[in-house]
């Protein structure tokens, strides 16, 4: 069973925001990395894989997968590609995901699998688990009585979990205090 390594708390007031922690995030990933992403749908999970997306340097547009339920986005800096799954049609756990030969590319790789808790956690006990809920209306941060909903709908609170060995020492904390 994988121990806790490091966890970080932010709150994220936009999209803008979201895909910032995801350049933020980026240098903290490297080949070999399993990052899963979990939220309703909405919450921000393929606007933050936008940012490591571009924080890591790779080719293509980063958009949601969901129809084709895996893309990879090669470096183009001499980095680990992008492998961006998206899990959700996807019920049957490891097995139903094992035509993607996500472990193949899992070495030189930085997987990221939005919709993937329950799913592929086998993969590699050393992971990252970001989660994404909604700020709901009083309880927003820095949200004043009366605020505009729509600001207060944007307010995103993630939760980046460093689970393993690796995530250990990894300067997660860090990206609390950007």
């Amino acid at each position: 069973m994988s121990t806790t390594g490091a966890m970080a708390h932010i709150t994220v007031k936009s999209p803008d925001q979201m895909q910032e922690l995801g350049r933020r995030l980026a240098p903290l990933l490297r080949p070999g990395d399993l990052v899963l992403l979990t939220g309703e749908l909405g919450a921000g999970k393929t606007t933050l894989t936008r940012g490591l997306g571009e924080g890591l340097g790779v080719r293509g547009a980063v958009t949601s997968p969901t129809f084709v339920i895996a893309r990879v986005h090669p470096s183009l800096t001499g980095g680990p590609p992008l492998v961006h799954v998206d899990a959700y049609r996807l019920g049957g756990g490891l097995d139903e995901m094992e035509d993607l030969d996500l472990d193949v590319s899992l070495p030189e790789s930085v997987v990221v699998v939005e919709w993937g808790e329950g799913k592929v956690e086998e993969l590699s006990e050393d992971r990252l688990h970001v989660v994404i809920g909604r700020a709901v209306g009083a309880d927003a941060p820095g949200g004043p009585e009366g605020a505009l909903e729509a600001e207060v709908d944007d307010v995103r609170e993630v939760t980046v979990t460093g689970l393993g060995a690796r995530w250990a020492d990894a300067g997660l904390p860090a990206l609390e205090t950007c």
